[in-house]
């Protein structure tokens, strides 16, 4: 068995895997401005997606981006600027901007676990809720309110409107009837805007037919569609794609991008398993998980794929709590952020829990190989690869594992193209 890398087949486009789920830590108080910038600017992380932002005190807490925040007052006249408080909201999306990366804005509710509800009770009307994210999207891109030209792209309606009780207290129908009012409110507005949604918290046919099927029948303008897996394998992370894709095309939505904006590793959400995960997500194995689902997903038919989170909390493998220093989670999505600019490569592999991307431009060649498993007895892999059009090449390979941060281990020199490695479990090697 081997892995297969074929440097002189270019095959696309590497996809914008390594987006996230909100910004870098920075403030402008000026002696208390230390945080992630330079590290989150290194990753060259295409998007930020700003939900549950209004969790962190630093991006402005709850002042920031939540409809509830930007709009305090539902019976306020929403053409009326003095209706609106966008003060941390313009913040945040400033921060992320400064990162080099795209703000991707959420409308609608952070998740409520609390016992009693706010945000996720269903607007009082429907079509003022639409036009104050009119008036949202105008100050951020028109200038509207004091407001910017921003240039933000996506708009995604809501957050996990099929998870009753903590992100929507209302019924299936009426969110449908939210979701299509605001969606052809919007899109009529801003037709040069990606508009869509919902990010569902899963493939549960039963909620989701009944939606694709009124917007395929009312003809409700549908640019990007959004859901969530947070799984145990990249396997079934890709076969999710699958599925979610090929409800899309039943439905007529062809041309509609899938977007898995929420993922990382669970094993389960309570108890042990719960505990496990997030010292899972924090550690290599967290980070092995990164960098194979993104190798997996990237030859499925996912458009992008958006890690939670980047925001400092529990579930954020990629820095520390503190909002500066890197965890290893780090490593793979910079990785990624570098292949952004090259062409993918053909790979083949046969190896079960091999996971490999390959990219080459004009300023070298460079491959993310990956061992993840899930199995606490996994043994090492000694396996070979054939590189077309590395042939006779001096290879630099780095090392990611408990002990290494993506650093230089050794240099090999591929022999007519071919070459021999061994990884232990949940280890991350880039060849350059």
């Amino acid at each position: 068995m081997k892995l297969r890398i074929d440097y002189t087949k270019t095959i696309g486009a590497i996809k914008p895997m390594n987006a996230v789920n909100n910004g870098p830590v920075y403030t402008k108080n000026a002696d208390q401005n230390a945080g992630n910038l330079p590290a989150y600017t290194a990753a060259n992380i295409p998007y930020a997606r700003t939900h549950d932002a209004a969790f962190f005190s630093r991006y402005g807490g709850e002042h920031t981006v939540d409809i509830t925040a930007v709009f305090p007052n539902f019976d306020a006249d929403p053409l009326d600027p003095a209706s609106y408080d966008f003060h941390y909201t313009d913040e945040y999306a400033e921060t992320i901007m400064a990162a080099g990366t795209q703000v991707f804005f959420r409308l609608g509710q952070k998740i409520e676990h609390g016992s009693k509800k706010y945000g996720i009770i269903p607007p009082k009307d429907f079509h003022k809720w639409a036009v104050v994210c009119e008036h949202i999207i105008s100050h951020m891109n028109e200038g509207w309110a004091d407001g910017h030209h921003y240039g933000i792209v996506y708009w995604e309606i809501w957050n996990e409107p099929d998870l009753y009780g903590k992100c929507w207290m209302g019924t299936p129908a009426e969110f449908y009837d939210l979701y299509i009012i605001t969606a052809r409110h919007l899109k009529s507005r801003f037709p040069h805007l990606k508009i869509g949604g919902p990010a569902v918290t899963s493939f549960n046919e039963k909620w989701l037919r009944p939606f694709f099927a009124r917007m395929r029948d009312e003809n409700v303008p549908f640019d990007f569609y959004s859901w969530h897996r947070y799984s145990r394998t990249p396997d079934d992370v890709a076969k999710q794609a699958a599925l979610h894709r090929a409800l899309l095309d039943e439905y007529g939505f062809t041309e509609t991008e899938s977007i898995l904006d929420e993922w990382n590793y669970v094993k389960g959400w309570g108890g042990e398993e719960w505990t496990y995960s997030l010292y899972t997500e924090t550690h290599i194995k967290g980070a092995a998980f990164i960098a194979s689902t993104m190798s997996a997903c990237q030859r499925v038919l996912v458009d992008m794929l958006m890690y939670y989170d980047a925001r400092p909390c529990g579930m954020n493998g990629l820095f520390a709590q503190s909002g500066f220093g890197t965890l290893k989670g780090y490593y793979p999505i910079k990785t990624w952020g570098e292949m952004l600019s090259m062409n993918e490569c053909a790979v083949s592999c046969d190896l079960p829990e091999i996971y490999a991307t390959a990219a080459a431009s004009a300023g070298g060649k460079l491959a993310m190989i990956t061992y993840y498993t899930d199995r606490a007895d996994a043994l090492p892999k000694t396996f070979k690869v054939e590189a077309a059009g590395l042939e006779n090449d001096e290879i630099h390979v780095f090392l990611l594992d408990e002990a290494h941060d993506l650093t230089e281990v050794e240099t090999i020199c591929a022999d007519e193209g071919s070459f021999w490695l061994t990884m232990q479990p949940n280890t991350v090697i880039v060849i350059r």
